[in-house]
């Protein structure tokens, strides 16, 4: 009984501690809730041409009077569309939200808090951040201030105001689960660092405002995972440094260019970290450089790894295009790379990427000729083989043994190799000569082209008995 009493009084003082420790959203709600819009995309549906048109007239002409009536008195199409949020960024009608809210739209509307409306204009979107700016005739209007992502805190408390499922103005908090996620788009590309929250977010939130407890925008909300269709807890934000970025262009231009450097990228696991001479897996590692590009003028190789640009660590590959995408075309950044083991600074002129522009590299390899080492056979190209995959040499895996070091780094026949280790390989002898450096216990970094495409793996030697 006296223990039972004793938890009752722990609780009852704990209880108003505890709930003091909680935020008060309210002041943030009732401040800024009247500068967040709904926005509603309608897309009309195409009139059939004239040939259809015709057609469907004769036919119409050959049904009995009482059937004609009721095809030509019957209700027309009605405009077809969807909804979601977004957030006013300036007095004079200047609005965020989402490209796939409004992509595709032949009208746009924005309704306001106080049941206001007015057709939007369309200044600009950008598919790669799924970013998009809107212009609203009208003044003196309410509106959000842009915060620093930068400053986030995983477990920080955060703020969502949207329209989730059509329900105007509805208010969710939780915290922010993790900084700089990477959610490649359809097309691979890999852009923005977003956020990710276990805020309640669910369809109509997109392009809503995300707040930090100073009632600033921090993020702007975009996707979710989930099996069900409504929210499950993981949830993510375009960060409000990218969107600073990116609405910025498109108020001045109506488009936006990106930074670009004009390489292909891996990350750096622990064998090929060993193979470089890291102390840890870290960088971006070039797996290929393009032809004529930024990184090719700076004299960037194949087999060198990124770690710092202009002081911001590069952790993982996909840091370098979050980096490099927000910086200004024609701009020299000082990038420290580790090259052979060493340490080296380079300086780069930032190249531009159009907003229609697909980013490609074009291989340029080492050049053209059976050795068994490791589990595996090669042979040097054919000329014929180099034309047809556009390659300047390189040996050929014939076949790989299945309980081998190269199989279980994943060497696969029909992998090319062009760098073993830090040698160059463009004929057979350049890879026998590769291999007498090989000592047990070694790891060592292997570039293949494999369909084409450029990739680094690192194969562990056995240790002798």
């Amino acid at each position: 009984m006296l223990l039972r009493a004793f938890l009752c009084f722990v609780v009852l003082v704990m209880s108003p501690v505890a709930a003091a420790s909680l935020p008060d959203f309210t002041e943030i709600v009732e401040e800024s809730s009247p500068a967040v819009v709904k926005v509603m995309a309608e897309v009309r549906m195409r009139a059939p041409d004239s040939s259809n048109r015709m057609e469907q007239l004769e036919e119409l002409d050959q049904l009995p009077d009482a059937l004609k009536r009721l095809f030509q008195y019957r209700n027309p199409p009605t405009p077809r569309g969807g909804s979601g949020s977004g957030f006013i960024i300036s007095e004079d009608g200047y609005i965020v939200t989402n490209h796939h809210v409004v992509d595709g739209a032949d009208r746009v509307i924005v309704r306001l808090s106080d049941r206001r409306e007015y057709d939007a204009e369309v200044i600009g979107t950008d598919q790669r951040s799924d970013l998009a700016l809107l212009r609203v005739e009208a003044e003196d209007l309410p509106y959000l201030k842009l915060g620093k992502s930068t400053d986030l805190k995983v477990g920080q408390w955060v703020l969502a105001i949207g329209s989730p499922f059509g329900l105007d103005y509805s208010v969710t908090a939780g915290i922010v689960s993790a900084k700089g996620r990477s959610l490649p788009t359809e097309r691979g590309e890999n852009y923005v660092p977003f956020i990710q929250t276990d805020v309640a977010i669910n369809p109509g939130n997109s392009g809503g405002p995300l707040f930090n407890l100073d009632g600033e925008v921090v993020g702007v909300n975009s996707q979710i995972f989930t099996r069900s269709g409504g929210s499950i807890g993981l949830s993510f934000a375009i960060p409000s440094k990218v969107v600073r970025n990116i609405i910025e262009q498109l108020r001045e231009n109506g488009e936006v260019v990106r930074g670009w450097l004009g390489v292909s990228i891996q990350n750096v696991d622990r064998t090929l970290a060993e193979s470089f001479g890291l102390d840890r897996p870290r960088g971006a590692l070039v797996a290929q450089v393009g032809e004529g590009s930024p990184a090719e003028r700076a004299d960037i190789q194949s087999g060198d790894i990124i770690v710092e640009v202009d002081g911001e660590s590069i952790e993982v590959s996909a840091d370098l295009p979050h980096v490099i995408g927000l910086m200004s075309p024609g701009s020299t950044v000082s990038m420290m790379l580790i090259r052979d083991g060493d340490e080296e600074i380079i300086d780069v002129e930032i190249g531009a990427l159009e907003a229609g522009q697909t980013p490609s590299v074009v291989a340029s390899i080492a050049e053209p000729g059976v050795v068994r080492a490791l589990g595996m056979a090669v042979r040097e190209l054919t000329r014929d083989e180099e034309t047809e995959a556009d390659l300047r040499g390189g040996v050929v895996v014939m076949e790989v043994d299945r309980d081998s070091p190269a199989f279980e780094a994943g060497v696969r026949g029909g992998d090319v190799i062009t760098r073993f280790g830090r040698s160059a390989i463009g004929r057979l002898s350049d890879m026998e000569k590769a291999l007498e450096d090989v000592e047990s216990g070694d790891s060592i970094s292997v570039r293949l082209i494999r369909q084409g495409a450029p990739l680094f793996i690192g194969i562990k030697v056995p240790e002798n008995d």
